[in-house]
């Protein structure tokens, strides 16, 4: 069931320690935040000395209040010149603190202050899901789990190193000390995995036991006579995870980039092609697109899926920045109206129920929306202020950029099949010789994906997108991104993009006077009168968009191509090993392409994944084995 986020408040007690009046607690020991997080949890699982010398390292913290613990590791591990490759933390927060209260809170620990300043430069917006964030050149990865833990936990794919145990008391907050929530940790626990926390209460200390953790007490903290270790029992001893491999990408357009940014960013070795003369030459190609969720009153797997991407997508836009290789973007903002008085009250209805922040999406009135596009409009809707468009060529650009030496790209390249051999998948030219070979392909070839028997299962289909590109005065209204049953962005370099058409199945890649109609009548829905003030013939770009038959992407292992049994389950599918492919974004590649790459990325690596079980399952190429593929439907 959906819940939404209600925030912490910010309050002291009368010693000035941060204390929640909902749970009848303070944040953390009088005697000190730092020193309890260095002695309980980071001593308490034997750290730094056990990520020594390891390629990942993965923390899971049930609660993250101030982010106190998070620092305090993340401090840690800088200090070690023997620390792991890369550090891991994922943490529940059910009630998480604005971004202006955890700067007053993080205040009283300057020593902490850049790593802090970091944390908040990145924070999300208080909405429920999984919030992923890159830190410390992508060294430290943060995985924010907005939700209740019983929740969350239960949704949550990881191989857990350590545990650190910490929320409000036993006595005020049962439930993150219940047995369902230390066995849903069980579940997690990697082989030796540890745990430690503060709290020594008996029931806690049965639960952990049953849970199958092994538990002692130990010296606590300060003035707390004792505290909690413990270590999950395994008779089995897994093997450390495989570190950095090498793969071909095939193909240059968000996708494709997307992914070779999240492998080359974890060490992998990558070389990409394509046919094109560069990158973002296929349906990646348009002047411009746009990045927005599109939320929903049961929360469903889309909405869940482009608020996550486009939450991340802001975020690697803004990393990509940070790294020095800025894409072309605009947060101007969103403003997508309803179609009619039916759907605006909807949208309303949506808005209230979500409870997201107002930075987030909030419902404008017919007036408000005039005033923010700057043109009289015969509608309100939702707007998104953080939301906005995106050069998509550029981002491809930056992607490809941020790979250095570790990514080798190769274009205007055919590719005539695709052939395992020894382990490897091999790329073979039109002539028969061999572009490159790798143990891991991925086709992220778009709509080209369809030319391979290997990928026979994948119901891709092609959706045939005429975008009209019509000259505008810098300035001119609208200064935001309009959406309608369309959309229209703000000028750009004296071009204004309105679009775009969704033709599945048409093959035409010649620009039609009939398709520019359609788009013009759609920029008149939304702008009325607009379409008047500019020039004619409007000029465009036609671009064929793989898309899925339930507009989900396809992401993830590739399915061999028999018919499963009527009893098969997802997970069990037989898949072609080594083969994987990042497909179906349809006309949403801006909003999925960052998320989707990270995901796989991720999964290649064994790291824990950046958004819930349920949704891994929803994007799972496979799964059109188990039900008959639907035809595929319009984009809204």
């Amino acid at each position: 069931m959906f819940h939404p986020i209600q925030p912490a408040r910010l309050e002291r007690n009368a010693e000035g320690i941060p204390f929640s009046s909902a749970f009848g607690d303070v944040y953390h020991s009088a005697a000190g935040a730092l020193g309890q997080a260095r002695h309980v949890f980071l001593a308490g699982n034997d750290l730094p000395r056990r990520w020594q010398g390891r390629d990942r390292f993965v923390v899971l913290e049930t609660g993250f209040g101030l982010g106190l613990n998070f620092l305090a590791t993340w401090q840690a591990w800088q200090a070690d010149p023997a620390r792991c490759d890369r550090l891991h933390f994922v943490s529940c927060e059910k009630h998480p603190f604005t971004v202006h209260d955890l700067a007053a809170l993080h205040a009283a620990w300057p020593e902490l202050a850049p790593r802090a300043e970091a944390l908040r430069a990145h924070w999300p917006p208080l909405v429920p899901g999984f919030h992923r964030l890159h830190l410390a050149e992508g060294r430290v990865t943060l995985t924010l789990l907005f939700g209740d833990a019983k929740d969350t936990l239960a949704e949550l794919d990881a191989r857990v190193d350590a545990f650190f145990l910490d929320g409000f008391s036993p006595a005020c907050n049962p439930e993150l000390w219940s047995p369902r929530i230390f066995h849903r940790l069980a579940r997690l626990a990697a082989p030796g995995a540890t745990l430690a926390t503060w709290s020594v209460a008996g029931d806690m200390r049965a639960s952990l036991a049953h849970a199958g953790f092994a538990v002692e007490k130990t010296e606590g903290y300060a003035g707390k006579r004792q505290m909690l270790r413990g270590q999950i029992q395994r008779a089995s001893v897994a093997a450390e995870l495989a570190g950095p491999g090498r793969a071909i990408v095939l193909g240059a357009g968000l996708a494709g980039t997307a992914l070779a940014h999240r492998l080359t960013e974890r060490g992998w070795q990558v070389d990409l092609v394509d046919a094109g003369s560069g990158p973002g030459k296929g349906a990646s190609g348009n002047l411009t697109g746009v990045l927005r969720p599109l939320p929903s009153l049961d929360d469903n797997r889309i909405a869940r899926l482009t608020r996550a991407g486009t939450i991340f997508g802001i975020h690697h836009l803004r990393r990509l920045a940070e790294a020095g290789h800025p894409a072309r973007w605009d947060a101007c903002g969103v403003l997508h109206l309803a179609r009619d008085a039916v759907q605006e009250t909807k949208q309303q209805r949506v808005v209230d129920a979500l409870q997201a922040p107002p930075d987030f999406l909030r419902f404008v009135d017919r007036e408000e929306a005039s005033r923010i596009a700057g043109w009289p409009l015969a509608i309100g809707g939702w707007w998104f202020p953080h939301a906005g468009w995106v050069a998509p060529r550029s981002l491809c650009a930056a992607n490809l950029a941020a790979g250095g030496d570790r990514l080798t790209c190769r274009f205007g390249e055919s590719v005539a099949r695709i052939e395992r051999t020894a382990d490897l998948w091999r790329l073979i030219d039109p002539a028969g010789a061999e572009i490159f070979s790798a143990p891991v392909l991925i086709l992220a070839s778009g709509t080209g994906i369809t030319a391979f028997p290997e990928a026979a299962a994948l119901p891709v289909v092609s959706a045939r997108g005429q975008v009209s590109h019509l000259r505008a005065a810098a300035g001119s209204p609208p200064g935001v991104v309009v959406c309608r049953q369309g959309y229209v962005t703000p000028a750009i370099d004296g071009w204004r993009c309105a679009g775009a058409t969704f033709q599945v199945g048409d093959l035409d890649p010649t620009l039609r006077d009939s398709d520019h109609a359609e788009n013009l009548a759609k920029l008149a829905v939304m702008l009325p009168g607009h379409a008047d003030t500019s020039p004619s013939p409007p000029l465009g770009r036609v671009g064929f968009r793989p898309a899925s038959p339930d507009r989900l992407p396809m992401v993830g292992a590739v399915p061999m191509a028999p018919q499963p049994d009527a009893s098969a389950q997802l997970g069990a599918l037989p898949r072609q090993p080594g083969l994987y492919t990042v497909s179906g974004f349809g006309a949403r590649g801006l909003v999925w392409s960052s998320l989707m790459g990270e995901w796989l990325a991720s999964h290649l690596c064994g790291d824990p994944l950046p958004f819930e079980h349920t949704l891994s399952a929803a994007i799972d190429p496979a799964r059109f084995l188990l039900r008959p593929a639907r035809p595929s439907i319009g984009e809204e």
